[in-house]
């Protein structure tokens, strides 16, 4: 299909107000304008750019609507990350932090942010190194083709574990978590919106702790 009626099909499958329409569409044309020189988003992906890469993340949103501080786990060209961004743009007190190690990419979120009005930090460290960097209590944790859920659940547990929501697309295979070490999180797949072959986990403390530890706020480099 033409890039319009990707776009059009896109917007059926996940419709978002004529606002955040136009922020998206300045963050695709950056995205087509960047991928290139940085290693983006390949050609055959871009050909599919709203209905596989937009929409998918902008489902994500549904699953924790009262949310306002998100930490997207190695961002890459800003899915789902950037996109929960744009649409939070109108939303008091939201932030969306993109978590990046390459600095390239890193200079194409910021761009993407400042060029879109979208309320995103972007902190160009190790992902290891995040929890150290985000001072604001989080209320929601993404990540997207990043690694096996359990993996997931150690690099994100310091905020699951103190009431945020992970919430992490899985593709077509679902990962069965047999360890005990995971008993105490409750898992849910719901099938994607974009994909009824996909999946889209939600992990959840059952009893988290009623207190986050103070982070250690160190400035960026």
């Amino acid at each position: 299909m033409s890039v319009d009626e990707d776009r059009t099909a896109a917007l059926r499958l996940v419709p978002v107000s004529r606002e955040t329409l136009a922020r998206l569409d300045i963050y695709v044309a950056l995205l087509a304008k960047w991928r290139n020189t940085i290693n983006l988003i390949s050609d055959a992906s871009f050909a599919q750019v709203w209905t596989r890469h937009i929409a998918d993340s902008a489902q994500l949103l549904a699953f924790a609507p009262d949310a306002r501080i998100w930490v997207d786990l190695g961002s890459g060209a800003g899915f789902p990350g950037m996109v929960l961004a744009i649409q939070l743009a109108d939303t008091p007190g939201a932030t969306v932090h993109l978590v990046e190690i390459d600095k390239r990419k890193c200079a194409f979120l910021r761009e993407a942010a400042r060029a879109a009005g979208a309320p995103a930090v972007v902190h160009n460290v190790r992902i290891e190194e995040a929890p150290a960097r985000i001072a604001d209590a989080v209320d929601a944790v993404t990540a997207r083709a990043l690694a096996p859920l359990p993996r997931l659940i150690d690099f994100c547990n310091i905020w699951l574990n103190v009431g945020a929501v992970g919430i992490f697309p899985r593709g077509k295979t679902l990962e069965a978590i047999h360890s005990s070490d995971y008993s105490k999180y409750a898992i849910e797949f719901s099938r994607s919106r974009t994909d009824p072959m996909s999946a889209i986990a939600v992990v959840k403390a059952r009893s988290p702790l009623i207190e986050a530890p103070a982070p250690v706020c160190r400035p960026e480099p």
